[in-house]
């Protein structure tokens, strides 16, 4: 099976391109404002190279929801025109860490946190949301390792470590009899949409 794999839910981005069990396309780049040309760059050099994929699998987060729906976009462009099939995955069963089990946490903003545990790339637990105390206190004494996407000042011990296109393609390979395809993608919420809704205008006075 020939799998193209989008992450963009982190600083670093990165596509990959597998085929059965070797991996014939790597690359990790810089993903902000800054570099966003580098993913289309990327992608457009592995299409070229390898042709249509017959499934595309693209990291939900939770992290950056502007890359999470580029990838997402792009990634039903290339599916309408090559007939792929389409899944999503959660970026944080993909990190790169070399161990089969682990906990990643994250700023969620808000002064909260996000802590899950993954363990041969399924979600265990969470994505749920705590204060810097509460978190403190989960991972304290946890024989897991704990890694974060990003250096994290109130948790120092945490180990940084990214999702990685390759993983993702993996565990789309591994996990494709078990996951649905029919279903639309969205990134991962932490926490509800903020919709704020427009105040209603008072009604004109009649003047009679």
């Amino acid at each position: 099976m020939k799998i193209l794999a989008l992450e963009l839910s982190r600083a670093q981005g990165s596509v990959a391109w597998l085929d059965g069990e070797r991996d014939l396309f790597a690359v990790s780049f810089s993903n902000d404002r800054k570099h966003s040309g580098l993913f289309f760059e990327n992608l457009q050099l592995c299409s070229r190279q390898f042709g249509a994929p017959d499934l595309i699998v693209v990291g939900l987060g939770p992290g950056s929801y502007a890359g999470v729906r580029i990838a997402i976009a792009a990634a039903v462009g290339l599916r309408m025109a090559s007939a792929a099939k389409l899944i999503g995955r959660p970026s944080i069963c993909a990190l790169d860490t070399g161990v089969r089990e682990y906990c990643v946490i994250g700023d969620a903003r808000r002064h909260s946190f996000f802590f899950a545990r993954v363990s041969a790339g399924r979600l265990l637990e969470g994505p749920t949301l705590h204060a810097v105390a509460e978190l403190t206190a989960k991972i304290a004494d946890s024989p897991i390792p704990v890694y974060a996407s990003e250096s994290l000042a109130q948790f120092p011990h945490a180990t940084v470590a990214f999702p990685s296109a390759v993983k993702l393609g993996e565990l789309a390979r591994d996990q494709v009899d078990e996951i649905s395809g029919s279903q639309p993608l969205e990134p991962i919420y932490l926490r509800e949409p903020h919709i704020t809704t427009p105040k209603s205008s008072r009604p004109s006075a009649i003047i009679s």
